[in-house]
């Protein structure tokens, strides 16, 4: 928890940069500063209709002590694309942050932002979850791992690792894995992660309703016995299609699909309660 005392604390979804829709929930649940948190699951920029907007304004309210956030997959394709390491997609509009005069303070602070938060000592935070091989503490060392090159003083480290994030493989965690490799697995498992198998080998393609067939021998990473659900209650967002899913009492979703025409969602630790806005921009696809 924040060092102040708190009334409340609310974990809110992907933004994706659907900043009127941020604006909306923030006024629905009467986000009191003054009294509140807000963690963030991360995602804040990418394909709503004011991703600079959306990050100036979760980034004051980190700087002012009311919030925090975890990087999302966006994020990091972000930051490889304000280095110049990855080609920016038009769909992504985050373009206007690259070019804006404030750009190199907003990209050094979100690389500077975690992996994964502890909103409460029994709640984990992570954007795509924590596959079933992993203890909430394990997830936390190894998210270190990442943090500490993405925040490294020398930015030759961050790129080194940037340049070299995207991929599929591996797609299954050792300890034994080194350098890059070991970064991207890490990276693809808090970031990108759905569907694993029980051995908590990731596949990339699926992204639609659990309703959907999914490829033979993969099930949704939460569906398997986990080690972190002994400890923690893992809370997540990334995956659209499960609409703020509460998965069973140790596993909430919060990612409401917003960018996708579909909600905002800011999910209240203290009672469980889930509060949605619709988006009132229709003009981002």
């Amino acid at each position: 928890m924040a060092s102040r005392d708190i009334r409340y604390n609310y974990v809110i979804g992907d933004v994706q940069g659907c900043f009127e829709a941020l604006k909306a929930l923030l006024k629905k649940i009467q986000f009191d500063a003054d009294q509140d948190f807000i963690w963030f699951a991360g995602d804040l920029v990418a394909r709503g209709e004011n991703s600079l907007g959306a990050l100036r304004f979760v980034k004051k309210l980190v700087d002012h002590g009311v919030a925090a956030t975890v990087l999302g997959n966006h994020d990091l394709t972000l930051l490889a694309c304000a280095r110049g390491l990855k080609e920016l997609k038009d769909k992504d509009r985050t373009a206007d942050i690259i070019d804006a005069i404030d750009s190199d303070d907003l990209i050094d602070w979100l690389r500077k932002r975690p992996l994964c938060l502890f909103p409460h000592p029994q709640i984990v935070l992570t954007h795509a979850g924590i596959p079933n091989i992993w203890s909430a503490a394990e997830a936390a060392e190894l998210a270190k791992e990442v943090e500490a090159v993405l925040g490294h003083d020398d930015f030759s480290v961050m790129d080194s690792f940037l340049a070299d994030m995207y991929g599929q493989q591996p797609d299954l965690w050792s300890d034994d894995l080194q350098d890059n490799a070991r970064l991207r697995c890490i990276t693809n498992y808090l970031t990108r992660m759905r569907l694993t198998d029980a051995t908590g080998k990731m596949e990339f393609s699926f992204k639609d309703s659990l309703d959907e067939p999914m490829p033979q021998g993969y099930k949704p990473w939460f569906e398997f016995e986990s080690k972190a659900t002994q400890t923690h209650q893992l809370i997540f967002g990334h995956w659209a299609a499960l609409q703020g899913k509460t998965i069973n009492a140790k596993i909430q979703n919060v990612d409401g699909g917003c960018v996708w025409g579909h909600q905002l969602l800011a999910y209240r630790l203290e009672d469980q309660a889930m509060f949605k806005v619709d988006n009132p921009v229709m003009s981002f696809k």
